[in-house]
């Protein structure tokens, strides 16, 4: 079973490991790789793929003392960076790896690989450990200062707490948390800490922080919730007063592909069906929403919001009555 991360950020994470192995040592076999990897010797294979789709001389040959090792022009000079610079790159970088768009984000990918390859030992060790510490969901955010990301990377990289100021029902407060994971949505950048003040996890507008301070205080990562879905889960709607479930009668992939994931949570439920978690002040609008999409569906929670659904439809064949309904079989 693969356990380097699923999505994007794993991937790019797993191929910039792939390159720096094979850069170790001569000849690596299959399975010795995807045993370091911790992945199958299958993904291995895509992943040299993916190498030498971007330009490097990957060479496999069987039989005894065959395997897998760079060809001739492997070596390049490093390049100078210092801490700073390398982090800002490597973060904007990240950002368009983690992107919706397949182009800019193979770009990217293509981008971190080679930087991964003219660093020096102690930079490519900061590139990797920071490719840990972004995940997303969607593209086309709203820009942030990008001081504030680098400062907040990284404190997930080096697992220490951060304080900064962050508004709420009683003004600003400042917080003090163990930042674990950004996460980029569609639209902002979002921080999963555990708020220590508050004991327990929580998810952070970048964009709503100020004075962002690192301190020196390390702490010991806990169990912590998957980055991704727990943010878009906040924003689709555990931020809304009211929140409704539905089981869509449509493949999960086209469901995902009609809402913007800020929108709603879609979870497959089988080849045909999903389930949809969406939220908002008036459970009306989402209804709505979800009616549009034009597929069969079903409410799941709350139950009055399933009742609703009678008076809605009573009124909606009450308002066409003047008109003689479609033959059966065929849409209106």
């Amino acid at each position: 079973m693969d356990t380097a991360g699923g999505g994007e950020r794993g991937t790019t994470e797993r191929v910039l490991m792939l390159l720096g192995l094979l850069q170790q040592r001569r000849v690596w076999t299959g399975p010795e790789l995807a045993d370091r990897l911790g992945v199958t010797p299958r993904t291995v294979r895509r992943d040299v793929d993916r190498l030498r789709a971007l330009g490097y001389p990957v060479h496999a040959s069987q039989g005894v003392g065959g395997g897998y090792r760079l060809g001739p022009g492997r070596d390049l000079p490093p390049l100078l960076l210092d801490d700073e610079e390398a982090i800002a790159t490597v973060v904007s970088l990240l950002a368009g790896a983690g992107g919706a768009d397949g182009g800019a984000g193979d770009a990217a990918l293509r981008a971190l690989t080679k930087l991964d390859r003219v660093l020096p030992t102690r930079l490519r060790h900061e590139v990797r450990t920071l490719a840990g510490s972004v995940e997303s969901f969607g593209a086309g955010r709203t820009p942030v200062d990008p001081e504030v990301l680098m400062t907040l990377a990284g404190a997930c990289r080096d697992e220490v707490e951060t304080g900064f100021d962050y508004p709420s029902g009683s003004g600003v407060r400042r917080r003090r948390v163990e930042p674990y994971r950004l996460v980029a949505s569609d639209r902002r950048w979002y921080l999963l800490a555990y708020d220590l003040d508050r004991d327990g996890w929580r998810s952070f507008r970048v964009d709503r922080m100020a004075g962002v301070s690192a301190r020196t205080w390390r702490f010991h990562p806990r169990t912590a919730p998957d980055a991704a879905a727990y943010v878009q889960e906040g924003v689709a709607s555990r931020v809304y007063p009211r929140r409704a479930r539905f089981l869509v009668h449509a493949p999960a992939e086209t469901v995902r592909a009609q809402i913007p994931a800020s929108a709603a949570v879609v979870r497959r439920r089988g080849s045909r069906s999903c389930e949809v978690l969406s939220g908002g002040d008036d459970l009306d609008f989402v209804l709505m929403h979800v009616l549009l999409l034009g597929h069969d569906f079903e409410v799941l929670d709350p139950p009055e919001l399933g009742r609703r659904c009678h008076v809605l439809a009573r009124r909606l064949v009450s308002a066409g009555a003047a008109v003689p309904p479609a033959p059966d079989g065929e849409e209106p």
